[in-house]
């Protein structure tokens, strides 16, 4: 067999973005020889994982289009997934000395592992911060996609010097968990009390004494709750269905003053907060933990990329819009993943592409495999908003193999689902008590924690 040399070309990328996603795609299009210019909008690394405890002057329910604040952490916070799991495949997440060593950490913890990984690869020299993206267009519109080159206009935040560049490619990985989804409730536009996304939600204490709606059970939903019931006078968790884990149940059972409703018919301007059950209670606050939404504010592709109803689309493999591929991307769209290790599969994929090493399918091909996937989710009974919801380790894995990156461990994938068992039966102690301590020994034992033969022991 004759070994063909491809010649790969060097391209001029921007990266949108330094959290996770922002970062391994740095990482990737540096090592495949790319000049990276990551733009970031704050003062640091790190994207959903930089705590901002400010967050004055931001709307509550987050209706404008371009947001003040881009992390939505609350102070307490801990990861939902064991650390062992999140690590990018070349660099675990390690146990530090002298830093939080629980295996389900907190936030800051993981900030910090980004900020290893960053100092690790050099990163940090092609980052700058400060620098917010308020529009990204194509330069010659109608050019055939292999020859478009991209503008992108950032404003630097301390100075306001506006800057226009041209690219040869734009990669967005800009998260998808800053922009508030909201219900559509009777009544909310007219209701005089406190209404807030958890977008803004920090700490319990503004809620003191107070009769809380939270409205969503999601985990971040249970999570809040759960430290509001310590302050609060009331809180009333409004959930779509009625059929909840045996860990809340429990949460609830415990405490007198956390009760369960079904979804809010009405909000009346006096505070009456009406269930559809016909139940009421009068609120001081409705705290809306209903998760986000995709929102590309700054980016015009002239129509050919488009979010509906939290569909970004069409994207082919959730990454490549296949009139403008491979020159723009998306990275870290995918939910319901081990997300590191998938962003990292990405951002090969992306940085391969754009040197001329793999090429896209046709046009055509690209279209058909979006059409088809949309066709099977539908046939499945899956709306629209979940389009992005993986949910399958056999996805990522076939995903990878279009660079040859290594399969989920075993370990890895068996340690993602005890953790989600457990949280589902045990909400407020599976942080702290787990019963896969097997499991624990043969992923520290595995290369991936091997590899780097670093002096710290993982536990």
């Amino acid at each position: 067999m004759v070994s063909e040399t491809v010649q790969t070309q060097s391209k001029n990328v921007c990266v949108i973005g330094a959290g996770p996603s922002g970062l391994v795609a740095a990482r990737e299009l540096k090592k495949e020889g790319h000049k990276v210019v990551v733009l970031e909008q704050n003062h640091d690394v790190g994207g959903q994982w930089l705590y901002a405890a400010n967050v004055e002057g931001e709307d509550a329910l987050g209706r404008k289009p371009f947001l003040k604040v881009h992390s939505s952490i609350y102070e307490s916070l801990r990861l939902t997934s064991p650390r062992e799991i999140m690590g990018f495949s070349d660099f675990p997440f390690l146990v530090k000395k002298g830093r939080d060593m629980r295996r389900f950490p907190s936030h800051t913890e993981l900030l910090l592992y980004l900020k290893d990984f960053c100092e690790y690869f050099g990163l940090r020299e092609v980052i700058r911060f400060n620098t917010r993206v308020d529009h990204v267009g194509m330069l010659d519109y109608g050019a055939c996609s292999n020859d478009l080159k991209w503008i992108a206009r950032s404003i630097d935040k301390k100075t306001e010097k506006v800057v226009e560049e041209v690219f040869d490619a734009v990669v967005v990985a800009t998260g998808h968990y800053s922009q508030p989804r909201l219900p559509s409730i009777q009544g909310m536009d007219t209701w005089k009390r406190k209404q807030m996304h958890s977008h803004i939600y920090r700490t319990p204490e503004p809620f003191n004494n107070e009769i809380v709606v939270v409205v969503g059970n999601s985990l971040s939903g249970q999570d809040i709750s759960i430290e509001l019931v310590e302050v609060a006078k009331e809180v009333h968790m409004s959930s779509r269905s009625l059929n909840i884990s045996e860990g809340l149940s429990k949460v609830i059972c415990k405490h007198g003053n956390f009760h369960l409703h079904p979804q809010i018919e009405t909000l009346q301007e006096d505070g009456r907060v009406t269930f559809l059950d016909g139940s009421s209670i009068i609120a001081d606050s409705i705290l809306y933990c209903t998760g986000y939404s995709y929102a590309f504010p700054f980016l015009d592709t002239k129509g050919m990329v488009v979010v509906d109803d939290d569909r970004v689309g069409p994207l082919y493999e959730h990454t490549f819009p296949p009139s403008l591929a491979p020159s723009l991307s998306f990275i870290g769209i995918p939910r319901k993943i081990i997300g590191f290790p998938f962003f990292e599969s990405q951002a090969i994929w992306i940085a391969q592409l754009l040197s001329g090493k793999k090429v896209l399918p046709s046009w055509e091909e690209m279209m058909k495999s979006i059409k088809d996937f949309y066709h099977s989710r539908e046939a499945a009974g899956i709306p629209k908003h979940c389009t992005h919801e993986i949910a399958n380790f056999e996805y990522c894995d076939k995903y990878g193999e279009n660079v040859g990156f290594p399969r989920t461990e075993e370990w890895r994938k068996q340690l993602c689902l005890s953790a989600i068992i457990n949280a589902d039966v045990n909400l407020e102690t599976y942080r702290d008590l787990w019963d896969d301590h097997e499991l624990l020994q043969e992923a520290l034992q595995s290369p991936h924690f091997t590899q780097l033969g670093l002096a710290d022991s993982p536990l």
